[in-house]
């Protein structure tokens, strides 16, 4: 990856390019690089380039020195032309917006200046749930409730339309927020005028508040997810820190073998890529075979870099990404802007170019990959699809009596036959879900002809199945009725239920009755889903198990309704005629699948979906809200309160990062996900959040999600760490499977988490939390960082973090503090008594700073050295200023006074005119 650079020309001048007669100016990649050593350096590094160079060319010396290999590390500033949140990022963050006006404003600068300075988009896709399923009116019902629900998110959401500039909504049933962005916002390059009338032309490079934002890396966009905070940030103008990346190529030879799908590849990459240990880095695709893998296969993998643990997953742009825009009802206009300006920099990769030069490069024979499934917990967990059973049976249950005696007898009322059938490994809850596959036309015709195939042998779901299909946006419901193929799924119990993420986000709703009663009662049923997520808890809050799969799988397991059989030789069931049925039998050849996607995914199907993105259903049109520079806070709302964090901020930064006599209030073990921290799905009635709501007024059927009640931070505290997957490992504080809780600051008998919590915040004694590997791992959800940050926590010590986790609490002030290697939390032998001092050192510089801690214990003091990683001075100011939001405010509010409270970042390039 090395390169020669030219010294001279490290501050870029522009160029000029002639596009359909217009001149636009543009750096010229050749101008900072030798340009036959160009074609050395990976195409994402190519964009980071550009985006350096043009945006913050005080940068521009580190990266070149990184690129020319004399440097190994540094940072760099990045800046997005744009930017997109889902609704559960969003209304947290307009709320955040909301809050932010109001804190400016008393500290007596100017409300109106907290506003976005670049374009971004809201997509609704996170709030629909699986109420209704398995009937034609699925869908309509399902909106209907969500609106109900909602509605008073939704007037919030025009408010701020009305309210904000480069604000925009896509609204609820539309379509999820990646779908969206590859099949109709993305544009691969941006053309835009400056402030001195100049056009120019740059990629399209972005950031979205997702940990799939991914997904568009497969159109040679440069972008990656980041947390809710560090959007806001980034649509207040502050730029996103970006740690110089390791780059590592998977070099892709040979095709995929008949019926293997772009699912199946990508739980493959999951598996390697999670062995090989990405976290942090780039990941780039070359080889022959790249160019035998379809565009929508490409979306498939890219989507999944959260699961491998990669920040990119970039395939570079080709003829096969061209013939995709083409597809997708791109203008003529805009694929000659990208033809040219991709041409002229090195950007548009042919079979013929060399490869770039990685940091290492992994070899993927695609005539290897086979049919797999992932879980029962992780989407690395990849297992062949022939031992889906095996490995259920040995993580699970490995003997599998359940006695109708002694786990049915509690079966109330008139009890349906099938339900004296059930056993461990039946099969509760089959989705075709997430943009990962519904993106995929080939999977989902592939699922759409073998539905076809089960219902023309008179089968359907099993009964005790809960089935959902969840397109991730109308044109794919267009696709499958101009297929007739909406009809097969239908009769097979796969009715439309949403255009939304639903079962994936772990919006799957209830259980069929008789099966929740078991479950509850102790039968160990499973889900199966075209998800990209299987933690523990996450699908349903009661199923502990899940496995990842194609499209068409979902359908094979809803027919057989057990995962304990072994579907590729048994059969999934019996036809009518009590014939069996095997699962060959029923899927459909590759070429039966290309003829049916090239029939019926056509240019006018987009185009026409295209041109009503931004007009919604007749509940969205009929809500109404009036506009106003400050939000009128509601002071008995149980959705939107204005953010305690943002209350009371002081006008002036913290004098010190050392923290002294904290506490710990709890020990976690590994692999501890956001969903553990902060759950997303359904608020059960007689939790504490549950109990919240109905004191304050809401009925027991519309508790809603904790994913839509994220801008009332009094029931996601009462949510916090409320898994039943998560415990306190300190002695004498285990909840038996209900989430964690701790002692109080009296150390009288175990409470809740959030009750005992409030007397430590009430003596104003500061909290840590001390934790195994992966802390954070998942979703990249800024309630996991808030909660703990309302709860008072002030550190969190662990063996590793997850990338967007780390930044997320640095953004709410938090210390991100890493156990040295060798070390893990029992090394502490804490027992929830001792006394913690964490001395940091008043100068701290870019890379891991060496953080003393002492622990008081029975009057004895041990010692031990922890590693604070600065990765930016952008973090470092945010953890002065106790986070992302306290600094803007206090930056924006000096600003309009004519002075600021610390230095300000990098100002970017005066020739970027944004």
């Amino acid at each position: 990856m090395s390169v020669t650079t030219q010294q001279a020309r490290q501050q870029p001048s522009p160029r000029t390019l002639r596009i359909a007669g217009q001149d636009y100016h543009y750096i010229d990649l050749s101008d900072l690089v030798k340009s036959q050593q160009l074609e050395q350096m990976p195409y994402s590094l190519r964009l980071l380039l550009e985006n350096v160079a043009r945006r913050s060319p005080d940068n521009l010396p580190n990266l070149l020195a990184f690129l020319a290999g004399t440097s190994s590390s540094g940072e760099v500033n990045y800046y997005p032309n744009r930017l997109m949140f889902h609704d559960t990022t969003c209304l947290p963050a307009l709320a955040d917006f909301a809050g932010l006006r109001d804190a400016v404003h008393e500290l007596g600068g100017k409300a109106e200046n907290i506003n976005p300075s670049i374009p971004a988009v809201l997509a609704i896709d996170h709030s629909v749930i699986v109420e209704e399923f398995d009937h034609p009116d699925a869908l309509a019902r399902n909106l209907d409730i969500d609106f109900r629900r909602n509605a008073e998110r939704y007037r919030f959401i025009k408010w701020a339309e009305r309210s904000l500039d480069n604000f925009s909504v896509v609204p609820p049933g539309t379509g999820i927020i990646h779908q969206v962005n590859m099949e109709s916002l993305a544009q691969v390059v941006w053309t835009h005028e400056d402030d001195q009338g100049r056009q120019w032309i740059h990629p399209d490079n972005m950031v979205a508040t997702d940990s799939h934002t991914p997904m568009i890396n497969a159109l040679g966009i440069l972008a990656w997810g980041v947390g809710g905070l560090e959007g806001q940030a980034a649509m207040l103008g502050e730029p996103v820190t970006l740690t110089l990346p390791e780059v590592i190529g998977i070099r892709l030879t040979g095709r995929l073998s008949p019926t293997v799908t772009a699912m199946d590849l990508a739980l493959h990459i999951a598996e390697l890529l999670r062995a090989e240990g990405v976290v942090g880095k780039f990941v780039e695709f070359c080889g022959p075979g790249l160019s035998c893998l379809s565009w929508a296969a490409r979306g498939t993998v890219a989507n999944m870099a959260p699961e491998y643990g990669a920040t990119v997953m970039f395939f570079p742009f080709d003829d096969i990404t061209m013939d995709y825009l083409e597809l997708s009802g791109r203008s003529p206009e805009l694929r000659e802007q990208v033809a040219t300006y991709l041409e002229k920099q090195g950007l548009w990769r042919r079979d013929e170019s060399p490869e770039p030069h990685f940091t290492r490069c992994l070899d993927l024979d695609l005539t290897a990959i086979e049919a797999s499934v992932a879980g029962p917990h992780q989407p690395h967990e990849r297992h062949a699809l022939n031992q889906l059973s095996p490995s259920w049976r040995n993580s699970a249950h490995p003997s599998s009596n359940l006695l109708a005696t002694s786990r049915h007898a509690d079966l109330a009322g008139n009890v349906p036959d099938w339900a004296w059938q059930l056993d461990h490994g039946a099969v509760a809850i089959a989705a075709i879900t997430s943009c990962t596959n519904t993106a995929n036309p080939a999977e989902m015709i592939q699922a759409g002809l073998l539905a076809r195939r089960a219902r023309q042998r008179g089968l359907t779901r099993r009964p005790w199945v809960k089935t959902s299909l969840s397109p991730g946006s109308r044109i794919v419901g267009d696709y499958l009725e101009a297929a007739e193929l909406q009809a097969d799924f239908d009769a097979i119990g796969f009715a439309v239920t949403g255009f939304g993420c639903m079962t994936c986000i772990g919006n799957s709703g209830g259980l069929i009755p008789e099966v929740d009663q078991l479950v509850r009662n102790g039968l160990d049923a499973v889900a199966v889903l075209s998800g990209n997520r299987n933690f523990q808890g996450r699908v349903n809050p009661i199923l502990s198990s899940g496995y990842l799969m194609s499209p068409a799988l979902v359908v094979a397991y809803a027919l057989a309704g057990d995962v304990t059989i072994d579907i590729t030789r048994e059969p999934l069931c019996h036809d009518a005629a009590g014939k069996p049925v095997y699962l060959h039998e029923l899927m459909p050849d590759d070429d039966e699948v290309e003829r049916l996607v090239r029939k019926v995914v056509v240019p006018e199907a987009f185009s026409r979906r295209n041109a009503t993105l931004w007009d919604g259903t007749d509940h969205w049109r009929q809500l109404d809200a009036s506009g106003s520079l400050r939000f009128d806070w509601a002071p008995d709302s149980t959705y939107l309160r204005r953010p305690r964090y943002l209350e009371s901020v002081a006008r002036s930064p913290r004098h010190t990062l050392s923290i002294a006599s904290a506490r710990v209030i709890m020990q976690l073990g590994d692999n501890v996900t956001t969903d553990h921290i902060s759950p997303a799905g359904a608020i059960p009635a007689d939790s504490l959040a549950g109990r919240y709501l109905l004191e304050h007024g809401e009925s027991a059927g519309d508790l809603n999600q904790y994913s839509t009640r994220r801008s009332n931070h009094e029931v996601m505290l009462r949510g916090a760490f409320t898994n039943s997957r998560v415990d306190n490992q300190l002695p004498g504080t285990s909840s038996g499977g209900k989430g964690v809780w701790a002692r109080p600051l009296n150390q009288s008998s175990p409470e809740i988490l959030y009750e005992a919590a409030q007397s430590y915040v009430a003596a104003d004694i500061p909290l840590v939390v001390v934790a195994g590997i992966n802390y954070g791992a998942g979703s990249s959800r800024d309630w996991a960082a808030k909660a703990q940050s309302l709860l008072g926590v002030r550190a969190v010590i662990a063996q590793s973090f997850e990338r967007i986790h780390r930044s997320n609490l640095i953004g709410m002030g938090i210390l991100p503090l890493r156990l040295p290697d060798g070390s893990t939390p029992t090394s502490l032998s804490l027992d929830g008594e001792e006394r913690l001092d964490i001395d940091v050192p008043e100068q701290l510089s870019l890379g891991i700073n060496r953080v003393h801690l002492r622990v008081l214990r029975n009057e004895t003091i041990h010692e031990f050295l922890l590693d604070l990683q600065i990765d930016s001075d952008q973090e470092l100011r945010y953890l002065w200023h106790g986070g992302i939001l306290p600094y803007v405010v206090r930056k924006q509010a000096g600003a309009s006074q004519g002075s600021s409270p610390m230095p300000s970042p990098a100002t970017p390039s005066p020739i970027s005119g944004a």
